[in-house]
């Protein structure tokens, strides 16, 4: 057997065998026993360095035969594994905080861990290259397809930007599924529908936006006189229906591959690639995801049955499917009911650090029922069909021991998401409290980065003193979706604190692009020293809620409106106090602000435009003497470049005269090695809205 050289030069470690007087000289406090497994290994063989097992699986199982006494470690050589169905851990494989599990890769290995399944026999003809697809990647025909470590994109019209609907009409029947006829103009149905083949039309999707949700369905029937296509499914919700203002995206047909990077499969089992420039199928790895899921750690809290006490450090877990169900997808806020490639119940004191989950067609990880203290660390997670996080449930557990808190996301990069499901958030908190989400790089999503709390009102709400803190946030929306936040927030959250992020980059398709948002009921929030700029509709928007404190922020760059609130209350809304909102466009306050009941004191304003700032439509003066803004300046805060987006502020800035505290932003995003930094700031995106 050949040994990888991971596992010849590795680092040395206690073995199973060692004899006492090693253990005493090196004060180990508990016996320690070292499992290895290679892609060259056999589950066959002892899981020595020498003998390596093939498999997680296989070291687990190890484990769980072996002395309960020892601290275990499973080192992983280099190189790619393929999962024939998902790790599994279990209430048997856990350690103790004396004696910890851990799966470690190798010193400089990178190992796979994939869902997927290799594609070979790419041959050219013309501008496309073609395989066929084996026989068990038929059923279903595959909706993902990853080109060596680039994801491609499925058979899709238009390329760029989306259809909107002329009209929709809904017939809905006391039983059975409801109907929606939706048209298209007549040069856009014969850009798109009138080139599908009726054999194909079961695949086709219809990929709707809506307000802050989509809707994705197969399609029924096709009227070509009309213009229009037929879908059923629930009927429409009266608060965010499908109408005439809808925008839509039509993918998976066969006319739809004109564009490098696209590909298409057909019931014939053959699937084309257009490839982009300097790709060669041929020479290339072509993964179609086979497993929806790659990671379960499956404890029973609701039976005391957890797992606890295990690590996964340096390990890539990637091709992950999803295949659009019969009924399709429909509308719901967040992808809520989207489960995630990496899903944990009843686990804690489980720690995943230093690793990977890409390439995935729903959420990249979700601690969801009974999970306590646990740790998400320096860990990509990039290119999901949803978004990257989740932390508890819609629902609310009365039972402690379901219930999910003291979950740490720390110094993690999550992009690249809802690729299949654009209503999906960066990272979402349900009815769990006690969450740390710090020092993240949060980016390139069509909808919120961070969601906190599930409570729409002032009922009951579990999401309290949570702490979402020097995270940076950026590049949302594309103006393809509405009503989202770079933080946005929902039902009583007392305790929880927003403080020292950076909020950039969002912009909403119509309504609600804004930096910080509290939504319905949000209460009891503090937002601090966060810098907030380049927004549709404001740095902050409260809807409703009450005693929040927005304090000591710098506001800058909205588009349209520089502050919005909503709703009119009989109790105290917000305290706005010591801010620095700067702005050259859009007004300043939007919404009924002489009607709400809101504190407002020592801000600091300044329109760079050289237009007056006005107070719905009032001086400052004038508007002082109502009762608001006590102490408030307009001045020029003195930014080092604002135009460039330094917002440092100089040392004689009348905002300090305000009680303004300057605060550091260079701290804000990934942190520790110089590798890992970079790697955040390499990423380049597009633009969020038309220059």
């Amino acid at each position: 057997m050949t040994i990888p050289a991971q596992l010849r030069t590795g680092p040395m470690k206690l073995h199973r065998f060692a004899p006492l007087w090693l253990l005493l000289f090196l004060v180990v406090p508990a016996t320690a026993a070292d499992w290895y497994i290679a892609p060259g290994g056999s589950d066959e063989a002892a899981g020595t360095q020498t003998a390596p097992f093939a498999t997680l699986a296989r070291a687990r199982d190890a484990i769980r035969n072996h002395a309960q006494d020892e601290a275990h470690t499973v080192w992983v050589a280099d190189g790619t594994y393929l999962l024939a169905s998902p790790f599994e851990l279990t209430p048997e494989d856990s350690g103790t905080q004396e004696r910890p599990i851990l799966y470690r890769a190798m010193e400089g290995a990178t190992p796979i861990f994939s869902g997927g399944s290799v594609v070979s026999g790419w041959k050219q003809e013309g501008k496309f290259w073609l395989a066929t697809l084996p026989t068990e990647l038929r059923t279903p025909l595959p909706e993902q397809l990853i080109a060596g470590e680039q994801p491609t994109t499925l058979a899709r019209e238009p390329d760029e930007g989306l259809y909107t609907l002329t009209s929709v009409t809904e017939d809905a029947p006391a039983k059975g599924p409801t109907k929606q006829t939706l048209h298209l103009t007549g040069q856009d149905y014969a850009a798109t529908l009138a080139n599908i083949m009726p054999e194909e039309l079961p695949q086709v999707q219809l990929l709707a936006f809506h307000k802050w949700d989509n809707t994705r369905r197969h399609l029924d029937q096709l009227q070509s006189e009309q213009h229009a296509m037929v879908t059923f499914g629930r009927k429409m919700k009266g608060w965010n229906p499908l109408d005439e203002k809808t925008q839509i995206r039509l993918e998976n047909f066969a006319a739809a591959l004109d564009t490098p990077g696209e590909w298409h499969a057909g019931t014939d089992g053959v699937i084309r690639y257009f490839p982009r420039a300097g790709e060669d199928p041929s020479q290339m790895q072509m993964i179609v995801p086979r497993l929806e899921k790659l990671l379960i750690v499956r404890g029973k809290p609701d039976a005391d049955q957890l797992v606890q006490h295990v690590e996964l450090r340096g390990l890539r877990f990637l091709h992950a499917r999803w295949t659009t169900p019969k009924g399709g997808f429909e509308p719901s806020q967040a992808a809520s009911p989207i489960e995630a490639a990496v899903l944990l119940d009843g686990a804690r004191h489980v720690t995943i650090a230093d690793c990977e989950i890409g390439h995935v067609g729903i959420y990249g990880i979700w601690f969801r029922q009974g999970c306590q203290h646990c740790t998400l660390t320096r860990t990509w997670v990039h290119d999901c069909g949803a978004g990257g996080v989740r932390i508890g449930e819609t629902s609310m557990r009365r039972d402690p021991k379901q219930q999910t808190d003291h979950i740490t996301i720390d110094n993690n990069i999550l992009n690249r998401g809802g690729r299949i499901f654009p209503c999906a958030v960066g990272l979402w908190i349900g009815h769990s409290p006690d969450n740390r989400v710090t020092h993240n790089e949060i980016a390139d999503y069509f909808y919120t980065g961070i969601s906190v709390g599930w409570r729409w009102g002032y009922d009951e709400s579990f999401a309290k003193r949570n702490t979402i803190a020097k995270n940076h946030v950026h590049h949302l929306g594309y103006g393809v979706l509405s009503d989202m936040g770079g933080i946005y927030t929902l039902g009583p959250s007392e305790g929880t604190v927003v403080r020292g992020n950076i909020f950039h980059d969002i912009h909403a398709y119509s309504y609600g692009g804004w930096g910080m948002y509290t939504d319905e009921g949000s209460s009891g929030i503090l937002f601090e020293d966060n810098l907030v700029y380049r927004t549709k509709t404001g740095g902050f928007h409260q809807h409703y809620g009450q005693d929040n404190i927005v304090r000591n922020n710098i506001l800058a760059f909205a588009q349209l409106y520089q502050l919005q609130a909503t709703r009119v209350e009989p109790h105290r809304s917000f305290v706005l106090e010591r801010n620095i909102v700067y702005y050259d466009q859009g007004e300043l306050l939007h919404g009924q602000w002489s009607k709400i009941k809101h504190d407002s004191s020592n801000n600091c304003y300044f329109d760079a435009s050289g237009r007056p700032v006005t107070f719905e439509g009032k001086s400052l003066k004038e508007w002082q003497s109502l009762g608001h803004e006590t102490g408030s300046i307009i001045a020029d805060p003195n930014f080092a470049d604002a135009e460039k987006f330094n917002f440092t502020l100089a040392a004689d800035s009348p905002a300090t005269k305000l009680g303004f505290r300057a605060f550091r932003t260079d701290d804000v995003g990934v942190y520790g090695q110089k590798q890992w930094i970079d790697k955040a700031n390499s990423f380049q995106y597009l633009p969020v809205r038309p220059e």
